[in-house]
């Protein structure tokens, strides 16, 4: 009994050792699939017709093989004739390392909810390239197509390789694309994909979109593009090195050209000393004929005027009579409120501004510290104004580079992308070197600024009699917020540029005004020091212009409220700046409850300056700039109403250029017919202003880039680099404009040299 469970076991394992004892056969190969049957084994370029429904799914099997250094790509295609919208087919692709889908008919969505249906479907795979390392590899590729329609939707599909998938280095490529059928190319080596998708409206781009009938449709749209890719080398590393030295050389050579002259003008300095012919003469006897409106004024006509040499109440007493020589020469203990605090004082200047022909002693009569006092503080506003106006654009603008690095969107930053360089994180860095210039040039100006107010200081303090009481009264600190504004033009621009958009155009802009509304300050404190705007007024009068620009960007493209506005403003402000130009700040009108005579005062005023005098304005000069500047304006505004100009930054822009350039002209005619003389530096000023702005304004015209219109429409305006293989039309713009700017500020710093040997009672107000 006891071997039974023995022979139990025995019986039990005989079967398997037989089997392990029996000689093996090979395997077998599992058998292979038919091409035929669509649940199976699939070939290339072959055309597969079929119908799926709630109960029938095919799948399709790709295979082949990738070889070493060459990459294969796969394209799939899919056609369904069926329309019915709610059980499209379902087209599902797995890969080695991911899957996509889509559906047939695909559906785009447009404007105002308008759906493209699509019957035609195609996509690239992503191919997985072989490697040395890893050898051949066995690609297989399956295609799932399904419907839960229960009637069943017909299908065809296509599989095919890719000849021409990788792209070749300065070899353009022709292809067609849709927005249903997308092209994906490669490029070898530092490997990255192009990818090319079309949209079903040119809405989206830009273009216009004409709805034909209210409700919605669907409807296969034909629509295909033809397109040519050519993929360019990037500079070298020696083109960014030859850029920035050479553009540095240029702008390091206006210091060098400035040491050279002011070389010239120290021994010229040193000769005259050493001969005692420096200040031997007042230059008074040359000044009675020199002024042929003086010389020709008849009896009588200077009616309510004091005598030149008269002692008014509130004037200061120069230094030749002993009325400063006991004073400090420091601002520091000085108020503005140490003058004009007597009332007949400004009976005094009433009488004075009202004269028929102004001098500069009539206009320069408050104390020099004070008034001196007064015009630094544009210097430390504009400094203020700087920091707190630049810090955050330049967050933002980091965020922005941040933004469009991290995310590849390239519609964000509207670029001239045939000539953008990167350097590190900057995706245009020539845009913001070209800024230099403006950076260099505006501390060079200061240098220059500063060099003349020390060697001012120092004649004041040695008591010389041509500082205080020739010339042109020298205050610098206007001079100053000019060098300050000029930099941050340059910083600020750079700024715009490195991501430029409709969110920050008005970062450059905005010192632009300034600049421009600073040359004309000063070109009018020239020989209007007493009364010339104060600080604050001025910068107020910048912020509101700055205002009105970002309004006007925001709402001038198509309402017509806003230019009606805008156009009743600048007529009105045109106006009132005339007025107080031409009474020289005398002419007030002062509101009460009980005094409403006031357009009848202004009527007076205005029939006593033009009937009353013969029909002759009592200011000729004055009246002829005032009336040209107002025809101007008035121009300006009209074409703004009748045109609406989509720039509206640069219509602004336009405008204080013209008027500053209307200005500036008046000045110099008026120079000349007062017998003033043109020295070489001014008139080399001059020259090369005139000519660096017509050079700059030509490149600004050239429109590389735009944020008023689509991503799209702005690269159709893109062109390539013009110089250095670096630098594109606006890179020059900035070259130019920023040499013409520091050409015109040396033109204002110098124009009245002539007269520092010509006694201020002497020289025309006008």
């Amino acid at each position: 009994m006891r071997s039974c469970p023995r022979l139990a076991l025995l019986c039990a394992l005989l079967p398997w050792l037989l089997r392990a004892a029996a000689p093996r056969r090979p395997a077998q190969p599992l058998p292979s699939r038919d091409p035929r049957d669509p649940a199976r084994g699939a070939d290339f370029d072959r055309v597969y017709s079929g119908v799926v429904s709630l109960s029938t799914e095919n799948i399709y099997s790709f295979n082949y093989t990738s070889q070493p250094g060459q990459v294969n790509a796969v394209r799939v295609y899919v056609n369904s004739s069926s329309e019915n919208l709610d059980y499209p087919v379902l087209v599902v692709v797995r890969q080695q390392k991911g899957v996509l889908s889509w559906q047939v008919p695909l559906l785009f969505q447009g404007l105002y909810q308008r759906t493209y249906n699509y019957q035609e479907v195609s996509r690239t795979l992503c191919p997985s390239e072989a490697t040395n390392e890893t050898g051949p590899l066995e690609q297989l590729v399956f295609v799932d197509v399904a419907s839960m329609a229960p009637l069943g939707a017909q299908y065809k599909l296509l599989v095919t390789k890719i000849k021409h998938f990788q792209l070749q280095t300065n070899v353009a490529f022709h292809f067609t694309a849709s927005p249903s059928q997308p092209q994906k190319k490669d490029f070898p080596g530092e490997q990255f994909f192009v990818v090319f998708v079309i949209k079903p409206e040119d809405y989206a781009c830009g273009g216009s979109f004409f709805i034909q009938e209210k409700e919605n449709q669907t409807w296969n749209l034909q629509r295909t593009k033809n397109l040519k890719v050519t993929i360019v080398p990037s500079i070298k590393g020696s083109v960014y090195v030859k850029s920035i030295l050479l553009s540095s050389l240029i702008f390091f050579s206006f210091y060098l050209g400035c040491l050279l002259i002011a070389f010239v003008h120290y021994i010229r300095f040193q000769r005259k000393s050493i001969d005692g012919s420096f200040g031997s003469s007042d230059g008074s006897e040359n000044m009675v004929a020199s002024h042929p409106i003086a010389a020709g004024t008849p009896e009588g006509s200077n009616y309510g005027a004091i005598e030149e040499s008269s002692s008014s109440p509130g004037r200061q007493m120069s230094s030749s009579d002993g009325g400063q020589t006991c004073q400090s020469d420091t601002d520091s203990s000085v108020e503005e409120s140490d003058f004009d605090t007597m009332p007949d004082i400004e009976s005094d200047k009433n009488v004075v501004r009202t004269k028929m022909f102004l001098y500069l002693s009539d206009l320069s009569r408050k104390d020099r510290r004070i008034v001196s006092k007064k015009y630094k503080i544009y210097f430390w506003n504009i400094v203020t104004i700087a920091v707190f106006y630049a810090l955050p654009v330049i967050q933002l603008v980091i965020t922005y580079q941040t933004v469009a690095n991290v995310t590849g969107n390239q519609d964000i930053c509207y670029y001239n992308f045939l000539c953008a360089h990167p350097l590190g994180v900057l995706s245009a860095f020539n845009n913001i070197l070209s800024n230099l210039g403006h950076v260099l040039l505006g501390f060079l100006f200061l240098l220059i600024v500063l060099r003349r107010d020390i060697l001012h200081r120092r004649a004041l303090e040695a008591k010389d009699i041509f500082a205080m009481e020739y010339g042109i009264p020298k205050h610098f600190g206007v001079f100053y917020a000019m060098g300050i504004a000029l930099m941050m033009e340059g910083v600020l621009s750079a700024c715009y540029h490195v991501c430029p958009n409709y969110s920050n155009f008005q970062f450059d802009t905005s010192f632009m005004y300034m600049i421009a509304g600073l040359c004309m300050l000063k070109l009018y404190q020239t020989r209007h020091p007493d009364i010339n705007a104060s600080a604050y007024a001025a910068y107020a009068s910048f912020a509101a212009v700055i205002t009105l620009t970002v309004l006007g960007v925001v709402f001038g493209k198509n309402d017509l409220w806003f230019w009606v506005i805008f156009s009743a403003i600048h007529i009105l402000v045109s106006l009132a700046l005339s007025t107080q130009i031409y009474y020289m700040g005398r002419f007030k009108i002062v509101v009460s409850s009980a005094d409403l005579g006031i357009f009848r005062r202004a009527a007076m005023v205005f029939y006593t300056d033009f009937f009353h005098q013969c029909s002759r304005p009592l200011y000729m000069d004055r009246m002829v700039l005032l009336i040209v500047g107002n025809l101007v304006n008035w121009s300006f505004a009209l074409f703004g109403l009748v045109y609406r100009p989509r720039d509206f930054a640069s219509y602004m822009l336009g405008i204080f250029i013209c008027n500053l350039l209307l200005y500036l002209a008046f000045y110099i005619i008026m120079k000349l017919r007062s017998s003033e003389k043109l020295l070489p530096i001014p008139l080399f000023c001059i020259v090369a202003t005139a000519l660096m702005w017509a050079a700059s304004l030509y490149f600004f015209f050239q429109n590389l880039s735009s944020w008023e219109g689509t991503p799209a429409e702005s690269r159709e305006k893109n062109r390539e680099c013009i110089l250095l293989d670096f630098f594109d039309d606006h890179d020059v713009w900035h070259f130019l404009s920023a040499t013409a700017l520091f050409f015109s500020f040396l033109l204002l710093l110098t124009l009245d040299d002539d007269l520092d040997v010509v006694r201020r009672d002497q020289i025309p107000v006008f």
